[in-house]
């Protein structure tokens, strides 16, 4: 942490939430967490192991209801993936969805990223990071909180490959000025559409989420960024 405001509480990826969800999400829980779902406890993940084959393992962290992410593994099923959220209904809903499109190559933590990154990523371990619509904590107060922070930056390269990706995607352009002076500081990773450019889309998000949906609606621009590590 690099001052006394950040000392006070530790940067989470998003707000820790419950809710039991729908009948349908909550048999989801029960029935296919099994297969799909990783835990804390299990220590530094083997990924061969974890997904029963080598492939390259993408990480998407909060990824609300899982719309992108469920179609991201469904139109990629020669990569990895693993989601990380703490909002109950919405991991019920991606269960769901990898029980209904039959996937093999996802699989989810219900706890915060930081506590994955720390306990549970390998360090050189992933090809790719993403992470779209993160929490804008728009009070100014409350910029600290954001999660694309430099140290968060430093530890996603640590658990990256050489050359793998981070995708960042925002509607808010406060979040999107902060996020490329993150990236535009960092001596890790090189902005792969030019110093202070912002990107196209991400080809990891195959699909308009409701929160895209919501942007658009109200008239906000998607901002993207995509990196590669040095």
């Amino acid at each position: 942490m690099t001052s006394s405001t950040q000392q006070n509480f530790r940067i989470r990826s998003f707000v820790i939430r419950g809710g039991r969800g729908t009948p349908a999400q909550v048999r989801a829980m029960r029935d296919v967490w099994p297969a799909a779902g990783l835990e804390l406890g299990g220590g530094m993940l083997d990924m061969p192991a974890v997904f029963g084959r080598e492939a390259p393992v993408f990480l998407e962290i909060g990824f609300g209801t899982g719309q992108s992410l469920l179609a991201a593994a469904a139109q990629n099923p020669d990569k990895n993936f693993i989601g990380v959220e703490t909002h109950r209904p919405g991991v019920g809903a991606l269960l769901m969805g990898i029980e209904q499109l039959g996937l093999t190559n996802l699989r989810v933590f219900r706890v915060d990223v930081i506590d994955v990154l720390d306990k549970c990523i390998p360090d050189n371990s992933l090809a790719g990071v993403q992470i779209f619509f993160p929490d804008p904590w728009q009070k100014r107060r409350h910029f600290p909180r954001r999660l694309v922070q430099p140290e968060f930056l430093h530890k996603l390269a640590v658990k990256l490959q050489q050359r793998g990706s981070i995708h960042l995607a925002t509607d808010w352009e406060d979040y999107a000025v902060h996020m490329m002076q993150v990236v535009s500081a960092s001596t890790e990773f090189k902005n792969t559409a030019g110093e202070n450019q912002f990107g196209s889309r991400s080809p990891y998000r195959p699909v308009i989420s409701k929160f895209e949906q919501r942007a658009i609606r109200e008239g906000r621009s998607v901002r993207e960024l995509q990196l590669v590590k040095k």
